[in-house]
């Protein structure tokens, strides 16, 4: 072969190899890029995914109901601040909805629509040991709705299904206050109308009232129970405007407090007079006033006085009303050495109708049941609060105290409601 030949050989050669070398290092360069390109995508759709997620959490954390993920294999996917809460900060991950749930009645919903995939709702009452809250349940009966449906976009094969947990034991308590209140006051209001039909029957039919002597007593016992009618049906009027908002319109003035009580021991004069009660007035200045709306505080002490004393009819009972006031704080409490009241009544003596006294004669007919209903929902409508103690035989006593921020609260806005009347006037 010619030299001149093999020499360009040679340098096609390296040319080539020259060439192949500046494509690897190329295609390095481009690969290298390339990765980095993807690493950067990788990280920042991780960081998309992971913002997103938070956002997620932040959003669903701040619903005030229990909210879960749950897949087909009844296992928690994720679980809400509400419902870490709910469950006692026990971690639900993971965890399959029975042990979660520590009462089945709360799973059985959800695991019909885990189940069948139709959407479900559910109501449950549980005692106050099976509430999820566990120990922190102070509530007695609690009440809980779950509601559960499939993610409509989630996989036919592998579902996912959203669980909304809500507490409504707050309404279905307030609809237990009412049924049981419609109840006693159908019960309150039959009993004496009953008795009052019975007599008139036997005045009627029977061809009594030529006998006056007869039928003045039993007028006398219709009249007792009329009377009771009349005043089980005013507590229910005074009930009603405390609790439908009319309390916001409460007629506050400064008022004396030994006013009150003289309207008060004036009216049940006969009754301490017959059981040879005493009265004690323990105030530091009988001039003490006090901003609130008169007639309530007259009937709030009226209810706790006579209270006292119809629970003991025994002669000798000594009954102390009294007043204080701090700083902070306006107090004033009806104190009495009767019988007292067993503790297990203590925590229910506010619920309307109810009585620590069971038995009744149609002779004796006590209190309406509403009294001391009427007396906190009164002390609450001024921004109070009240508290009781008992040590049977020794001492009752009902305390209530009244933030002295609330008093002149009540009182400025009570001034201020009154400017345009008097302008009215004045126009």
């Amino acid at each position: 072969m010619p030299e001149p030949f093999a020499t360009f050989s040679s340098v096609a050669a390296l040319a080539a190899i020259a060439a192949l070398g500046v494509t690897a290092l190329r295609l390095r360069r481009a690969r290298k890029k390339f990765n980095e390109e993807v690493s950067a995508w990788k990280l920042k759709l991780d960081l998309d995914l992971r913002q997103a997620k938070r956002e997620r959490d932040q959003l669903l954390d701040a619903l005030g109901d229990a909210f879960m993920l749950v897949d087909a294999n009844s296992r928690v996917l994720f679980a809400n601040k509400a419902a870490r809460t709910l469950f006692r900060g026990r971690d639900l991950t993971g965890r399959t909805v029975q042990e979660a749930f520590l009462d089945q009645r709360l799973a059985a919903a959800l695991m019909r629509c885990l189940d069948t995939g139709e959407p479900t709702v559910t109501r449950a009452v549980l005692p106050q040991q099976s509430s999820p809250l566990g120990d922190q349940e102070r509530r007695g009966m609690n009440a809980w709705v779950i509601d559960a449906a499939r993610l409509s976009d989630s996989p036919a094969d592998d579902p996912t299904t959203r669980v909304v947990i809500r507490d409504v034991t707050s309404e279905y308590q307030t609809e237990q206050i009412r049924k049981d209140f419609v109840a006693n006051a159908s019960h309150e209001l039959r009993t004496p109308l009953a008795i009052i039909n019975g007599y008139l029957e036997n005045l009627i039919d029977d061809d009594l009232l030529d006998d006056k002597e007869l039928t003045r007593r039993f007028l006398k016992v219709m009249r007792k129970h009329t009377e009771r009618i009349s005043r089980i049906v005013e507590d229910m009027l005074v009930i009603s405007r405390l609790e439908s908002g009319e309390a916001a319109a409460l007629k506050v003035k400064p008022f004396r407090i030994r006013s009150c009580v003289s309207d008060v021991l004036e009216r049940l004069e006969s009754v301490i007079h017959n059981q040879q009660a005493t009265i004690k007035i323990d105030m530091p200045d009988l001039d003490f006033t006090f901003a609130g709306d008169r007639f309530y505080w007259t009937q709030v002490l009226f209810n706790l006085v006579e209270n006292a004393l119809k629970q003991n009819p025994r002669p000798g009972l000594t009954v102390t009303i009294g007043c204080s006031r701090n700083e902070e704080v306006t107090r004033i409490w009806v104190a009495d050495d009767g019988v007292g009241i067993p503790s297990a009544d203590l925590p229910h003596i506010f619920r309307r109708f109810y009585r620590v006294e069971k038995h009744h004669s149609q002779e004796e007919i006590k209190g309406t049941g509403l009294g001391l209903s009427i007396v906190k929902r009164a002390v609450e409508a001024h921004g109070g609060g009240i508290d009781v103690s008992s040590t049977p035989g020794q001492e009752t006593r009902f305390t209530m105290e009244v933030p002295r921020e609330a008093e002149a609260r009540l009182l400025a806005e009570a001034e201020a409601n009154a400017l345009p009347e008097l302008q009215k006037m004045t126009d």
